[in-house]
């Protein structure tokens, strides 16, 4: 006959303690940078968010409150957010086109041994570093007719009539400032892919010549089914900055002339720190926002079903 051993009072109590104190101690060790994150990024952005809903300038002090949905009527009906808009779509496929391809070709070729490629490298990554104020006043320069030789180029082939500043034409001026961004773009998308090209095993490429492949073969068979996880995700973080990046566009053109080179996010600087209208930049900026939530949530399921595919 066996008797069963007395338990202690606490034992069974003290269980489901040990195991809630398992679930809690990471965040406890995690809070200070949650309350960081929380302080710096979320606060701002729920007080901004608030503003879209009110009316707050302060060239109207006194009229000042919420006003529910009003600025959103007001941006469903406002021609240069739509201007602007338009203008976003095409300064970031074009910035966005000519920055993948020039740095794939780049990287392609950085990726073979030749003397001196650590300083071409060095040489490629340039752009990246230069400021970006530096970086539009030279561009603004370069397309000076009376100090810049790019209109004179452009007059010689044939483009121009006669050489002038696009940047103070309204149908080509938008052009001024996607040509600097190719230039400041291009080393990201050469660095990144270049990184990504070096992780692919050579022993993949030695078998497709083996097995008889031509270069075009190993090309689309090898590399872009290995980068396009890579490719996926580095076009959707630059798109999101090029859609952001007004620096180029203000310091070039200022959204002119006569508002043909705004982009949304030119004009939501413009329209909070020259007109000091809060509330209505605020209403800009969730529109610019739910705009690169919906891309950045399309990317990333193809990038899901690019790597489900490899």
């Amino acid at each position: 006959m066996t008797m069963a051993l007395p338990t202690s009072p606490g034992k069974g109590r003290g269980r489901p303690l040990k195991k809630l104190h398992w679930l809690v101690e990471p965040y406890l060790y995690l809070s200070p940078a949650i309350i960081l994150i929380a302080l710096v990024m979320l606060v701002p952005l729920v007080v901004g968010i608030s503003y879209a809903f009110q009316s707050i300038s302060l060239l109207n002090p006194f009229e000042t409150g919420w006003v529910g949905f009003a600025n959103f009527e007001k941006l469903w009906a406002d021609r240069l957010f739509w201007k602007a808009l338009t203008n976003t779509f095409w300064w970031t496929l074009g910035s966005l086109f000519f920055q993948f391809f020039l740095g794939l070709g780049l990287a392609l070729l950085l990726n073979r041994p030749f003397a001196g490629r650590g300083l071409v490298q060095a040489l490629v990554f340039l752009p990246w570093a230069v400021p970006a104020f530096l970086s539009g006043l030279n561009w603004a320069w370069l397309f000076n007719p009376i100090i810049g030789p790019i209109p004179h180029w452009l007059a010689a082939i044939g483009i121009m009539d006669e050489p002038q500043n696009i940047l103070a034409n309204p149908k080509m001026a938008l052009w001024g400032p996607i040509v600097a961004n190719i230039w400041f773009g291009i080393p990201f998308f050469a660095i990144t892919l270049l990184a990504a090209l070096q992780s692919i095993p050579r022993d993949l490429y030695e078998a497709a010549s083996i097995d008889g492949a031509s270069v075009w073969q190993s090309f689309t068979k090898i590399t872009v089914p290995f980068l396009a996880p890579t490719i996926a995700i580095t076009v959707m973080l630059r798109t999101i900055w090029i859609a952001n990046f007004a620096d180029l566009i203000y310091i070039m053109t200022g959204g002119g002339p006569a508002n043909s080179t705004h982009i949304i996010s030119s004009y939501i600087f413009t329209t909070a720190f020259r007109r000091l209208d809060f509330a209505y930049a605020s209403t800009l900026a969730i529109a610019l926002l739910v705009l690169l939530l919906a891309y950045a949530m399309l990317i990333l399921q193809m990038r899901k079903h690019l790597v489900k595919g490899i």
